[in-house]
């Protein structure tokens, strides 16, 4: 698979704005309409483009708290807890990780208490060894190219 500078200005631009138009990103990159159709649609079907979402604010419903968290697990229990992690709605991603912790999720909660409960149900769950909360105060950066 081989990319080159307009493809990659491309995921850019779509990394920015997934609702910018052919016409637009192709006279940013210097292409005709029907040309970004193409290269998208290549980038598409390499999997290099996995999907189109939207970016929303925790904070704008009611999710005053977020948290990234780190689990400490017994190897010999890590997919049983990751299946019983997808469980929990206020989980919003979940990482197997190679790092400190075999496990990484993101956490949204309303409040301290309802994280509190969160954690504490972690916690309780076979082979989790340890929960290691950090609070998200801000975001600086946030790129997804």
């Amino acid at each position: 698979m081989s990319l080159d500078d307009k493809d990659l200005k491309i995921l850019q631009i779509l990394a920015r704005n997934a609702r910018v138009t052919y016409t637009e990103i192709g006279r940013k990159v210097g292409l005709s309409d029907v040309g970004v159709i193409k290269r998208v649609r290549r980038l598409e079907n390499l999997g290099v483009i996995k999907g189109y979402t939207v970016v929303i604010d925790p904070r704008k419903l009611g999710y005053n708290l977020v948290s990234m968290t780190g689990i400490d697990v017994e190897p010999q229990k890590l997919f049983d807890v990751v299946n019983d992690l997808k469980k929990i709605e206020n989980i919003k991603f979940i990482a197997i990780t190679s790092g400190d912790h075999e496990i990484m999720t993101i956490i949204w909660s309303r409040d301290r208490d309802e994280l509190a409960k969160i954690h504490d149900e972690i916690s309780r769950k076979e082979g989790v060894k340890r929960v290691c909360p950090a609070i998200i105060l801000d975001v600086v950066k946030d790129e997804k190219l």
